[in-house]
């Protein structure tokens, strides 16, 4: 049997561990790096399983609820999502109510303890949300009501009932808006990056921790959260794009400023961007995840205009 300062001391350690891994990583972080869980008081704790409501050894209660990614081979097995009004409907395991998984969140609802809710993207990555708290119980439709609370890990050391709030409360709706936001940049990048084979579509660089999707049309201006309307790149080109320092020409060509051609600097000028001048641009196999031409055409012309 866990005390109850051992299971809250366990979940905070939880809550510290995916902080910093979301410090190194980014919001959306690799099934293989969660799996490794991580160490507390001599001993090695996981933080996710093969089901979607997840017990480690060391605990009595879940740690974990988990929504599986997208797949282009099978459907998600459940349909748990989040709610208008700021809250997450997350589905029973199977259908009996008293299975020994559901009566777990039953218990961490009485007793007002907090959990990790993980929502899968793109296999494999996951966006962890922290820290979450079991509000209601609806048999009739075989789902738990959760919200997730304020990401103040020393408020929760008191958490208690007053750590939720109710669905009018100001508050609860600007993390729930903030929530809703993060899944869905951490949907575009992942289905973006997915597209483009996790490289760069101008330098071809690998590395996830510095890549980035980018809006051709951005989402402040009506562009629409999808792979045609997204680029993959590096954080340097990036930022480049976003500067109209760098544009991309109606026929997929790279072109940089012509003032930025003149300058005279280090290595990193002349390779990372004077080189990809007139470079023509990595797309994806399929067609309709290709850069729309016409948000091609009307970016390329706000970058010609601030020239």
């Amino acid at each position: 049997m866990t005390s109850d300062a051992e299971d809250l001391g366990i979940r905070l350690a939880a809550f510290r561990h995916l902080s910093g891994l979301k410090a190194r990583h980014g919001d959306t972080i690799r099934r293989e790096v969660l799996d490794s869980g991580f160490d507390h008081a001599g001993q090695h704790v996981r933080l996710l399983g093969p089901q979607g409501i997840f017990k480690p050894a060391q605990l009595d209660l879940p740690l974990s609820v988990t929504t599986a990614p997208l797949s282009r081979r099978k459907p998600r097995p459940y349909a748990d999502s989040m709610r208008p009004d700021g809250f997450l409907d997350y589905c029973y395991r199977g259908e009996d109510p008293g299975h020994r998984e559901n009566a777990g969140l039953r218990e961490l609802m009485r007793s007002r303890r907090p959990l990790v809710y993980f929502h899968g993207t793109i296999s494999p990555r996951y966006v962890p949300v922290f820290p979450v708290f079991v509000v209601a119980d609806h048999p009739e439709l075989h789902t738990f009501r959760m919200q997730v609370a304020a990401a103040d890990l020393s408020a929760i050391r008191v958490a208690t009932a007053r750590e939720v709030s109710g669905a009018n409360d100001p508050e609860l709706r600007y993390r729930t808006v903030q929530v809703e936001q993060r899944l869905h940049q951490a949907m575009f990048r992942d289905r973006v990056l997915d597209a483009y084979g996790g490289r760069c579509s101008i330098c071809l660089l690998r590395h996830d921790e510095l890549l980035d999707a980018a809006h051709i049309k951005p989402d402040a201006e009506g562009g629409a959260p999808v792979v045609s309307n997204g680029l993959a790149l590096c954080k340097l080109h990036h930022a480049a794009f976003d500067s109209d320092i760098l544009g991309i020409r109606p026929d997929l060509v790279v072109e940089i400023d012509p003032r930025v051609l003149e300058e005279i600097d280090g290595p990193m000028l002349h390779h990372g961007l004077q080189g990809m001048h007139d470079r023509p641009l990595h797309v994806p196999r399929r067609a309709e995840w290709r850069p729309d031409g016409t948000l091609v055409a009307w970016r390329y012309d706000r970058f010609r205009s601030a020239q």
